[in-house]
């Protein structure tokens, strides 16, 4: 058994000696070429740090078009999913009924006058023969009475008349909006109920309504920072937004916020922003979801690395800076969002260090490297 050991225990001081003479896993062989690595400055200028909220579209005019007078639908007079003009005649309900009745509040204002016009002539005479002592004081005053009568009688009737007018006129539903049209509801021959029939329904769509719920401690930060909720939308200052529909890696949208609610929804704990929107081509419909970009931050200096330059170490996030000889230090930093498609550094740089950008995995603190350097562009496509 000893023979047996003895090539063994021989060998273990030369096994050993190879493993030492390897170093640990990732180190650089002596007598190897450094690696060669990209560095570079990191962008410094001025940005503005956005924050991403989801919300929805909605139209700033609403009408569910409603039938004024009773009657069966008589014409439709516009193609379902149409844009229409304020003032367009959309529904037509049959109109004859409608018509007799202002004929005949029209000739009972006419008969009202003629007995008006008698009285007053009849007070005249009596007046006349009154001031002659041909006629009583009471006759006088029974003719006054007479007259009174007759002029509230017109006045009766010309009530009448305009009610009857307004009715007419109502037979024909337009449009109290420009917007775009739902499809019809009620169809050709169906009758239709004053204010209780809903005939169609009209958006409109340019502008419109973007609106969105912000957490409280966000909203305290815009509050305290931009001076959002402050008043400035009602002078007309509201900030500028930028809205991503769905399936879109940018946005492309831009809109003003115009509008805080006056508070904190007490189940949510969140705040009610709401931002106008120009919809010129109409393509945003209501109800339609999206993200909105909007400014978290005044604007100020900052720093900006790729994300690939960025390394970990167990919780903290580093990167290696090339120093004197061509030798790279780990520097440990606090990172932000991601802003033109740069990482912000919010502390461990002052923008002046040659950052190593292309290369990461193949250094190591204090490791002597070749280096390439380059200029970053202001934004990272």
């Amino acid at each position: 058994m000893m023979r047996n050991l003895r090539p063994l225990l021989l060998a273990t001081p030369l096994i050993a000696s190879v493993l030492l003479a390897a170093g640990p896993a990732g180190a650089q062989m002596p007598g190897a070429p450094p690696p060669g690595v990209t560095v570079a400055k990191p962008v410094v200028r001025e940005i503005v740090e956005q924050d991403q909220y989801t919300g929805r579209f909605d139209p700033i005019e609403f009408v569910e078009v409603r039938a004024r007078v009773t009657g069966y639908l008589d014409k439709i007079m516009f193609q379902d999913g149409a844009n229409v003009k304020k003032g367009e005649v959309l529904f037509i309900i049959d109109r004859r009924p409608y018509k007799a009745a202002l004929e005949q509040a029209q000739a009972a204002l006419t008969s009202a006058k003629a007995r008006l016009s008698f009285t007053q002539t009849d007070l005249e005479r009596a007046q006349v023969l009154s001031r002659g002592g041909n006629i009583s004081e009471q006759v006088t005053d029974q003719r006054r009475q007479a007259s009174q009568t007759a002029q509230a009688d017109v006045d009766s009737a010309e009530a009448a008349l305009r009610n009857a007018q307004l009715n007419y006129d109502f037979t024909e539903v337009k449009s109290p909006i420009n917007g775009r049209i739902s499809q019809r509801l009620v169809t050709e021959g169906n009758i239709v109920s004053t204010d209780q029939t809903i005939l169609a329904r009209i958006v409109s769509l340019d502008p419109i309504y973007f609106g969105f719920n912000v957490d409280e401690r966000s909203f305290l930060k815009y509050q305290g920072s931009l001076g959002i909720g402050m008043g400035q939308m009602q002078r007309g200052k509201g900030a500028p937004v930028q809205i991503a529909l769905s399936g879109e890696e940018k946005p492309t949208r831009k809109g003003t916020l115009d509008f805080v609610d006056n508070r904190v929804d007490y189940q949510t704990g969140t705040m009610l922003l709401r931002a106008t929107v120009e919809n010129p081509d109409g393509f945003i419909k209501p109800g339609l979801f999206g993200i909105v970009s909007m400014p978290a931050t005044k604007p100020f200096q900052g720093i900006l690395i790729p994300d690939e330059a960025v390394s970990a170490n167990q919780d903290k996030r580093i990167v290696y800076i090339l120093g004197e000889g061509d030798k790279v230090a780990a520097r440990t930093i606090k990172l932000g969002p991601i802003v033109d498609g740069y990482r912000v550094v919010r502390d461990g740089l002052k923008g002046d260090e040659l950052v190593v950008i292309n290369g990461v995995a193949k250094v190591r603190p204090g490791a002597q490297v070749k280096p390439e350097t380059v200029e970053l562009p202001p934004t990272k496509k």
